[in-house]
């Protein structure tokens, strides 16, 4: 049970949330890169572990260095992506490239799962898909799991509670049900490149070094026959907008039940870094893709 101390933070951080959602989406933008160096500067380990997995990966500081701003900028975009009032929608930010190819998947039928690594505007692809084809095609299903900060959990639910938007746990019945959606033809996203609990994951190369990888994505795939596409929102500059962009991952192993959970997850990492390699600017590189993986409650 949160202690009251947790419950007055949840509270204040909600309205502070709120107000700073009111504000012009370029100002937050604008303030968040500057976060960005601020903390970058005044954190040394947060500092060696950006500049150690980008440079591991085979990046110059000119090609990485970028992605100080663009972490700051992906924070600092929160609080309009979560809690702007309700008649607000986002299509008019975003432009869309090969977006034939998630149509003609869902034509087709069989389900979609979009693989989403944590590059650009990652939070703006639920929503904008949600807003352009939650009318007509159903609502996007993502698998939730709580968040760990407790004050952070009526920001992230206030995210989700969203027309075009369905959150189902992340449980033996959650994913269960998000089978059935994909085999009915419905579409989820799903980013890969987060480190799974203990138990959930197996050991594959990316960017040649052994990182904790989830088995789910192949499983979905495998038992339920969906096409899986590589999706990434790109951020094109302060007050700009966003490009959507599609990609196929067409690899054998996110279809063929004999592959062994090492392939099949070595093939979905292979796509994250297709993606990284087009703007290692805007990847999440303080993220600790490398740790071991904890636990599950």
């Amino acid at each position: 049970m949160p202690l009251p101390c947790d419950d007055n933070l949840a509270m204040f951080m909600v309205r502070l949330f709120r107000l700073l959602a009111r504000l012009p989406l370029p100002l937050m933008q604008r303030m968040g890169a500057a976060l960005g160096w601020l903390v970058w500067l005044l954190s040394g380990r947060y500092r060696r572990r950006l500049e150690t997995h980008a440079a591991q990966a085979g990046f110059t500081q000119a090609q990485y260095r970028p992605a100080v701003a663009a972490i700051g900028t992906m924070v600092a975009e929160l609080p309009w992506l979560w809690l702007r009032p309700a008649h607000q929608g986002v299509l008019h930010l975003v432009r869309w490239d090969r977006p034939e190819l998630f149509e003609q998947a869902l034509d087709a039928g069989k389900g979609v799962i979009l693989a989403l690594p944590h590059i650009g505007c990652w939070e703006m692809i639920g929503q904008s898909l949600a807003e352009r084809y939650g009318p007509t095609r159903g609502p996007l299903v993502a698998l939730y799991r709580p968040a760990r900060k407790a004050w952070l959990g009526p920001l992230v639910a206030s995210s989700r509670d969203r027309p075009g938007l369905k959150a189902v746990p992340t449980s033996v019945s959650g994913v269960r049900n998000l089978i059935r959606v994909l085999r009915g033809g419905g579409y989820t996203a799903i980013l890969p490149d987060q480190v799974p609990p203990a138990g959930q994951g197996v050991w594959a190369p990316f960017f040649g070094k052994p990182a904790y990888t989830m088995t789910l994505l192949p499983r979905l795939a495998q038992q339920s026959g969906a096409k899986v596409l590589l999706c990434w929102c790109e951020r094109l500059g302060i007050g700009k907008g966003y490009v959507m962009h599609f990609e196929p991952l067409d690899t054998p192993e996110l279809h063929d039940a004999t592959a062994t959970p090492e392939a099949a997850t070595a093939a979905v990492n292979a796509g994250m870094e297709r993606l990284i390699r087009k703007a290692p600017g805007q990847y999440l590189w303080s993220y600790a893709r490398y740790k071991q993986p904890a636990k599950d409650a």
